[in-house]
């Protein structure tokens, strides 16, 4: 993302994990808030922890003063393993978490299928762990059963999705939020990707952020 950006070579079930980290933007004197673990959109479609989406979400992180970390599933990049369709990817994710925030305040994010995978890491860390923020971008809800959010992660999760999506629609976003009464932030002419509208993704992540409990 950056010249700073700094290299990591982690352990998972599947073997290695490739993953990257930046520090955080702080003012004279801070600390950072602490560390932001960002996943990945689906490893058979090409998605990688250098997707477009992920590094906006690692740079809104990164501006708010979290430390940031992104990562390659199993079976991406440098990540040993082999595909396996959420479930491995979650173990990955979570010992991702292990490694990189052993303790102090999390927060989780996710694009597309990582968002998917995001939703049961926060499910199953919720009450063991301060996870202080959840940004959950492109919920692969019509492709995957996504987790509930812990209703009293409600208020610290951003949950953002484009009008015009064509690889999720909309409507199975609204259909699993609505249960939940878990409010959905719709970015008006925006597909998956956001193409020419990242800077806005980024700003109401940016926003989300800094107004969140």
């Amino acid at each position: 993302m950056n010249a700073q950006t700094e290299r990591l070579a982690l352990t998972g079930a599947a073997g290695a994990i490739e993953a990257a980290r930046d520090a955080a933007s702080l003012q004279g004197g801070t600390v950072p808030r602490g560390v932001a673990i960002i996943a990945h959109p689906h490893p058979l479609f090409g998605g990688t922890m250098d997707n477009k989406v992920v590094q906006t979400l690692a740079r809104a992180f990164t501006q708010c003063g979290w430390t940031t970390v992104r990562f390659n599933f199993r079976g991406v990049g440098a990540s040993a393993g082999v595909h396996d369709e959420g479930r491995g990817e979650l173990q990955d994710l979570l010992a991702v978490v292990q490694q990189v925030a052993p303790q102090g305040p999390i927060a989780l994010a996710g694009f597309s299928f990582g968002a998917f995978v995001t939703s049961h890491a926060l499910a199953a860390l919720w009450g063991e762990r301060e996870v202080a923020q959840a940004v959950l971008v492109g919920t692969a809800a019509s492709r995957f059963t996504v987790a509930p959010v812990p209703p009293e992660a409600h208020l610290r999760t951003l949950v953002l999705h484009g009008e015009q999506d064509d690889t999720v629609p909309l409507s199975a976003v609204l259909d699993w939020a609505r249960p939940q009464i878990l409010p959905v932030t719709v970015v008006p002419g925006g597909g998956h990707f956001f193409h020419g509208q990242l800077t806005l993704l980024k700003n109401l992540v940016v926003r989300h952020l800094q107004s969140g409990p």
